[in-house]
Order: structure tokens, then C-alpha cells, then sequence
């Protein structure tokens, strides 16, 4: 009877918390240093106070901080590691380090903290990796493991085939629609998958198949253009990077942080949706950990299908469970075109504004790329914490990849205490990201403006939509940042 009454009284309690720890969340409540609504007040004035100096003293396109750069690629030291083959031997590496994830899930132990792929595919390259190109540039674009086993495959091919081409031409109606359904299998995995090393390893191993098989039927130019949703997401991360280079980019070229980011914009509507998603998915992955939005479901849905599901709470939730899922998978899913209902509103608002001729459609694409700082803040302020408390790992998880007590490499003691970052810096460290991000995307979007509108004028009015627009996602994600860190 004891454990029955244990079991009723936790059981809704637990409905009401996130299904997974989230990486930001400390497991108790921190009390910030002022309200919530100072936070956002003050990051609303720090938005209209750069809005107003930018409009001020940027009056030119030619002020865009993207032209020329510094060429690097013939100095010396760079020469020199080009006669090194560095490049060939991190390719290498790479592919190693994918065959790795893939023996250690299949033959190591299934215990996810022990396991060398989770933590080396997870926090090592999903994140890690990710910050690194917004630092050193589209490094993937040579190292992508998946381009390398397809290069040794058509190599292979030509020889015992020679002449052979890719049968199939990539149609272009499916632009990066591809990449995109990947993309979005891939966070629906990440959210809800719960992947321990075994089926993590099957997953790899059939993406692998996957891109082998698309870059035989439609060359490896267009397969890892279009479809491999890595190479798409961090190409576009590469963009805000100080360095340069890459196949599309000859030689080596340093810039100012951010200027590549209005080279291009997104030339067709499933890249915008691609860059979208890149907010709305992490958005998401914040606001899925917060009382509000599980309340929405185990309180008001339920309370909606009580004469369906009956009062027994505990006997409803094993039957609502997958009803939950299903509506976390659709609010996920569903997330990018939410956001691009918001921002087609907007840019509506900057059309009417200006009387600009140019179509709405045309408008969104230019000023697409304008949101990838926010999209690459929202994901340093979610998840940098797993690179401080689960990244440090790796050189004991190398060590012993398949968990069997090994120490291979002599590291397996490296960084053996917990590090607990502190919430108050976590928090602060999460503010300032998200204020500089927004930041960033109002100068841009002033920049692309100038180069889009006759006059000053018609630019600074046109920014006006844009700047609500950045204050709307900078009291969102600071909302949704708080709830897990106030709440414990």
C-alpha cells in the first residue's frame, strides 16, 4: 500500500518534468540577481541602442566589413603545411575517427557514459565541432568522412569501371529539401531517440550506406551540395568564421568575424527553412524543458480528454504517453514553419514600409542570412555547458573506447572529477551571448538594407520590422533560457 501511495504522488509529478536532462538544467533552483524583466528590458535597450548607433553611423554599403580580407594561403607557414599533407592526414583522422563510433556502439560496452560514440559523436562533433567551424572556417568541406569513403568509392569505380558517370541527374525542384528531412530526422533522434551506443552505431552505419548510395546515383558534387545535411548546416555555420576557405573558396582567406554571412543569400526557399530550423529546433529543445509547456499538455490536453482517458491520472498516463510524443514531434516538426509565418510577417511590415517592389518571397531570401548569428548563439547558450561537463571525456573515453578498462593512450585519469559549472556564470554567460547575437543580426541586416535600397532612408525604415523582430526572439530565448535555471 506504502508504494502505491509513493507511486500515485510521483508519478504526476514526474509528468510534469522534462523526459530528459537538459543541458542547461543544474537540478536546483538559482535565484538570478534581478528579475527576469529586467534582463529583458535591458536586452531590448541594448537592441534599440545598436539599431540607432548602426543607423547612425553606418551610411554606406561600402562600410560592409565582408571585401577583401587578408590572403593567407601564400605565406610561408601555410605552404608549409600544405607539403605536409596535413589536410589528407586530418582526412584521415576523420574517417578514423567515424569508424570508431561505429566499432565502439557495435562491440563496446552499451553504458552511454562509458562509450567513446556517444560522447565523441554527440558533444565532440555535433557541438564541438560546430563552435570550431564558426572559429576556423568550413573545415568540414575537407574532412566530411562521408565524401571521403564516396571519393575512395568513384576512385575504386573508375578503375574497375572506367567512364562510369552518375546515372541519375539531381533534379532541381528538390533544391535542399533532402538536407532539411534529414536535418529534422536527425534533432527528432537527438530529442526523443534516447540512443544508446548500439543503436547510434546502427544509425551511423546506415547514414553512411545512405551517402554512398545518393553519391552514386547523383554525383558527389550535387549529393553533398543538396543533401548531406552536415555538410549544408556546417557550411552555413562556416560562414561567420574569421577564416575562409574551402572547395567553393580557393586559398586562405582571414575577415572580419561575420562578414562572409552576406556573400550569398540562401538561393531557394528550403535553405531558408533549413536556416529556420536551425532557431526553432533549438528554441524548441529550451522551451520542451520548461513547466509551462509540459503543463500545456498533462494539464490542459489532459483536462480536455478526461471523459475519454477517465480522472486515474496514473492509469491515463501510460496511455497518453504516446500521445505526448506525438505532440512534441508535431510542435518540433512544425517549429520552422511557425518561425517563417513570423518572419514573412515582418518582412511584409519592411515591404509595406518602403513600398519596396521587390516580392515577398525575394525579401525573405535576402535577408535569410541575416538570422544564422542568432541561430549559432541560441545553440553556443543551449548546450556549451555539455562540452564543459561530458566534452572534457574524450581523452579518457579514446583511451578506453569500448569501456573494458583499457587505457590505450595513457589518458583514461584525464579530467576524472565532475565539473559542475557554476549557474550564476551560466546564466550570465547565456545573456551576453544572446544580446550579442542579435546584435550582430541587426548590423547585417542594416548592411544588406543599404545594398538592397536607394536611399538611407528607405534602408533605416526598412530595419524597423527587423528590429521588433530581433527583440521578439531576444525575450523568447532569454524566457526560455531562465525557466530550467530558476526553476532547478
Amino acid at each position: 500500500m506504502r508504494r502505491r501511495q509513493l507511486l500515485a504522488t510521483a508519478l504526476p509529478a514526474g509528468a510534469l518534468l522534462p523526459l530528459a536532462a537538459g543541458a542547461h538544467s543544474f537540478g536546483r533552483a538559482y535565484n538570478l540577481p534581478v528579475p527576469l524583466w529586467l534582463y529583458l528590458y535591458g536586452a531590448a535597450a541594448a537592441l534599440l541602442l545598436s539599431f540607432l548607433v548602426v543607423a547612425w553611423f553606418v551610411a554606406s554599403p561600402a562600410q560592409h566589413g565582408g571585401g577583401g580580407g587578408i590572403e593567407l594561403g601564400l605565406r610561408p607557414w601555410a605552404r608549409a603545411l600544405r607539403r605536409l599533407h596535413l589536410r589528407e592526414l586530418c582526412r584521415g583522422l576523420s574517417l578514423l575517427a567515424l569508424l570508431l563510433c561505429i566499432a565502439s556502439g557495435l562491440f563496446g560496452t552499451q553504458n552511454p557514459y562509458a562509450n567513446f560514440n556517444m560522447t565523441a559523436f554527440w558533444v565532440g562533433f555535433v557541438l564541438g565541432f560546430t563552435y570550431l567551424t564558426a572559429l576556423l572556417g568550413d573545415l568540414y568541406a575537407w574532412l566530411n568522412p562521408w565524401k571521403t569513403l564516396a571519393d575512395g568509392a568513384a576512385w575504386l569505380a573508375q578503375h574497375l569501371l572506367p567512364g562510369r558517370r552518375a546515372p541519375l541527374r539531381y533534379p532541381v525542384a528538390l533544391a535542399w529539401w533532402p538536407a532539411l528531412g534529414f536535418y529534422m530526422a536527425f534533432i527528432w533522434i537527438e530529442l526523443f531517440g534516447y540512443l544508446k551506443p548500439l543503436p547510434l552505431s546502427l544509425i551511423l552505419l546506415a547514414y553512411t550506406g545512405l551517402n554512398l548510395l545518393g553519391a552514386a546515383l547523383f554525383g558527389r558534387a550535387a549529393w553533398f551540395r543538396h543533401c548531406e545535411f552536415f555538410a549544408v548546416y556546417l557550411g552555413l555555420v562556416a560562414r561567420m568564421a574569421p577564416l575562409q576557405h574551402g572547395p567553393d573558396r580557393p586559398g586562405l582567406r582571414l575577415r572580419w568575424p561575420f562578414a562572409a554571412v552576406l556573400d550569398e543569400s540562401p538561393p531557394h526557399f528550403s535553405l531558408l527553412l533549413f536556416v529556420l530550423f536551425m532557431l526553432s529546433s533549438t528554441a524548441f529543445d529550451g522551451l520542451r524543458e520548461t513547466a509551462p509547456w509540459v503543463k500545456l499538455f498533462w494539464g490542459e490536453v489532459y483536462g480536455l480528454l478526461k471523459p475519454w482517458v477517465g480522472d486515474n491520472f496514473i492509469a491515463a498516463y501510460g496511455r497518453l504517453r504516446p500521445w505526448f510524443l506525438a505532440w512534441e514531434s508535431a510542435a518540433l516538426l512544425l517549429s520552422p514553419f511557425l518561425y517563417l509565418a513570423v518572419y514573412l510577417a515582418f518582412v511584409w511590415l519592411m515591404r509595406r514600409l518602403t513600398a519596396c517592389a521587390a516580392p515577398l518571397g525575394e525579401l525573405a531570401l535576402r535577408f535569410a542570412a541575416c538570422l544564422l548569428p542568432i541561430a549559432l548563439v541560441y545553440n553556443i547558450s543551449h548546450y556549451y555547458t555539455l562540452l564543459v561537463i561530458q566534452g572534457v571525456k574524450l581523452p579518457a573515453l579514446a583511451s578506453d573506447p569500448l569501456g573494458r578498462g583499457w587505457d590505450l593512450l595513457g589518458t583514461r585519469d584525464w579530467f576524472s572529477a565532475a565539473v559542475i559549472p557554476d549557474a550564476g556564470v551560466v546564466w550570465h554567460v547565456q545573456v551576453g551571448l544572446i544580446v550579442f547575437g542579435h546584435i550582430v543580426s541587426v548590423y547585417l541586416a542594416h548592411l544588406e538594407a543599404l545594398q538592397l535600397f536607394p536611399d538611407r532612408r528607405r534602408a533605416v525604415l526598412s530595419q524597423v520590422p527587423m528590429l521588433f523582430l530581433m527583440v521578439a526572439f531576444t525575450t523568447a530565448g532569454l524566457w526560455i533560457l531562465s525557466q530550467p535555471i530558476k526553476n532547478g
